[in-house]
């Protein structure tokens, strides 16, 4: 019977770098996106497009309207769409890819736990918490680096850092505002890791319990879940992206002039 955790197994080495199988689907996910890209490009960008030039335009165009309404400025909206439109396509293919035929059910024998046990050789790459950990601490550091990018670094931190002789509740509000930060990280990684695998759960006890025609409603309600929670990410990123290059300090200044007029 194959077992199932709450971590990733292990399938193979390469020296000393253990090789899991949430990480192979990730191998596997990247691959399919690089030969979607060389693909695209052999098209030429054609002036009339073909049917897949066409679906890949209608999907790229889409994306950008829907995260350009969250950042409501077209120059941001171009400088943050190609980092938040990657994570969104890479979150939802492995999101699908795990629902794959042959994931989760095509094992090997190997060692879990110092137990022998039937290993499986796919599993979804977001049900591994380290999976979501690096796309939820990417995500973040993108957010600090587009946000010191935007108002320099001394006007990006000022929001965090206030010195305590000068304004008391602005350092106090400052170190809420770095907790806030990390927070989001933990955020990011247990939401899409918990939806993931509590699905994944879900196919397998359904699979076994009732096979064949029973799991088939939970694989599309999988499929749902899938774009779902990298929408959700996706636009999450976004909105802290669209926060963090806002001068907080002129938005505090500009408020009470408007008042006052």
């Amino acid at each position: 019977m194959v077992t199932i955790s709450l971590a990733s197994e292990v399938i193979a080495h390469i020296g000393h770098i253990e090789i899991r199988n949430t990480m192979l689907m990730a191998w596997l996910a990247m691959l399919v996106l690089i030969a979607v890209a060389f693909a695209v490009r052999a098209t030429g960008y054609q002036l009339v497009p073909g049917r897949f030039q066409a679906a890949v335009e209608l999907v790229v165009s889409g994306l950008f309207d829907l995260f350009a309404s969250v950042v409501n400025d077209d120059r941001l909206a171009r400088k943050f769409f190609p980092m938040v439109a990657t994570m969104f396509i890479f979150i939802v293919l492995g999101n699908w890819m795990g629902i794959f035929p042959g994931v989760g059910s095509i094992t090997i024998a190997g060692m879990h736990n110092g137990h022998a046990a039937d290993i499986p050789l796919f599993r979804s790459m977001n049900a591994d918490v380290n999976m979501t950990l690096a796309i939820a601490l990417i995500a973040m550091a993108c957010v600090q680096f587009f946000g010191m990018s935007e108002l320099g670094v001394y006007g990006y931190s000022s929001k965090f850092l206030v010195p305590p002789w000068k304004d008391p509740i602005g350092t106090f509000v400052g170190i809420l505002e770095m907790i806030g930060e990390m927070s989001k990280v933990i955020s990011f990684t247990f939401r899409l890791f918990g939806n993931i695998f509590a699905g994944e759960v879900l196919l397998i006890v359904i699979s076994y319990l009732v096979p064949y025609l029973a799991p088939v409603p939970f694989l599309g309600m999988e499929l749902f879940v899938g774009v779902i929670q990298g929408l959700v990410f996706a636009l999450l990123t976004t909105a802290f992206l669209k926060s963090a290059v806002t001068n907080h300090h002129h938005d505090e200044h500009a408020a009470p002039a408007a008042v006052a007029a």
